[in-house]
């Protein structure tokens, strides 16, 4: 089963900024991956489970440097992103223009994916009329403020987890 993770408001607060030349810093109370123990030991159940990175950062900083900045165990059960550098050409790219949920879906089908789950703020809802009913049973949605630390995005988490075996 694939899991399409994104990092802000899901592992941490959606307040993650890249000041020019410095590290990434997070501007709300707490720490980057500070949800990622949680994550980690709800998916310890389901060892088949993969992750594929459905975050930004991706995009922003590469696969190489996303992974280096992800907890160890969170790194160890990734497998791939839906967004490769190969999918630029030249000043054009399509993920400019697709919402999370195309992207998703565009990894789904290339992949030939049979489960998939995805755990995202979608900007706390701004994108969930654009995710079709027919998948919206497979999207664990958390708030862009408190991620995987609010229990009822735990328990969300593992109630679709449990649907999926």
């Amino acid at each position: 089963m694939n899991i399409y993770l994104d990092f802000d408001g899901v592992l941490h607060p959606d307040a993650v900024y890249s000041p020019r030349n410095k590290p990434l810093e997070l501007r709300a109370p707490g720490e980057l991956f500070m949800h990622a123990d949680i994550l980690s030991d709800i998916l310890a159940s389901y060892p088949e489970a993969k992750i594929i990175l459905s975050t930004s950062w991706v995009r922003m900083l590469s696969y190489e440097r996303t992974l280096k900045k992800m907890p160890p165990r969170l790194k160890a059960l990734v497998t791939g992103a839906t967004w490769h550098k190969s999918m630029r050409h030249g000043n054009q790219d399509p993920f400019n223009w697709m919402t999370r949920y195309e992207q998703i879906l565009a990894h789904v089908n290339r992949n030939n994916v049979q489960q998939w789950i995805a755990i995202d703020d979608l900007h706390s809802g701004n994108e969930i009329d654009l995710w079709p009913i027919k998948h919206r049973h497979l999207l664990v949605l958390t708030k862009e403020s408190v991620g995987l630390g609010c229990p009822k995005a735990q328990a969300d988490l593992i109630e679709t987890l449990k649907l999926q075996k």
